[in-house]
């Protein structure tokens, strides 16, 4: 009974962009690192801000803000490292905060709305309204596309 009970949520980590917060599955986390220096790379797009040798392995860096056409912002205190890994490539992703791990029912997740707010649909998979929270899931899949061919 509780392998369906595990089965029935969701273990996101949830992070900030703009005082929105967002969640990408768990399973898709390598690690969360504070900010540390970024070498540029030439010819790659503006959000892609460059790479990190993080414990021996090259890792490009997209900054979110920068991909979703959000204002940019510097590095703080709070400014966080995603490290996820999908299929075959590792990248990091500049957030403005890592917040939380939750687990989210299944249930709780819907469709997109047909208007979200200031991201382009395309990179949103669903909202999953928890309490007063309204968690954006983002497609990770459709937000890292251009880049692959870029690395």
């Amino acid at each position: 009974m509780t392998e369906l009970k595990a089965m029935d949520d969701l273990k996101v980590i949830v992070f900030e962009l703009m005082n929105k917060e967002y969640v990408i599955p768990v399973s898709q986390v390598q690690s969360i690192e504070k900010m540390m220096h970024i070498t540029r790379v030439p010819k790659t797009p503006s959000f892609v801000k460059g790479v990190i040798n993080l414990r021996g392995v090259v890792t490009p860096i997209i900054d979110l803000r920068e991909r979703f056409n959000l204002q940019a912002s510097e590095a703080n205190e709070q400014s966080r490292m995603i490290m996820i890994k999908l299929e075959d490539m590792e990248v990091g992703l500049i957030v403005d905060a890592a917040n939380d791990v939750l687990d989210i029912p299944l249930s709780a997740i819907e469709p997109q709305p047909d208007v979200v707010g200031s991201i382009e649909s395309e990179f949103i998979g669903g909202v999953a309204k928890l309490e007063r929270r309204l968690l954006v899931m983002l497609q990770l899949e459709k937000v890292l596309n251009p880049i692959k061919q870029a690395i």
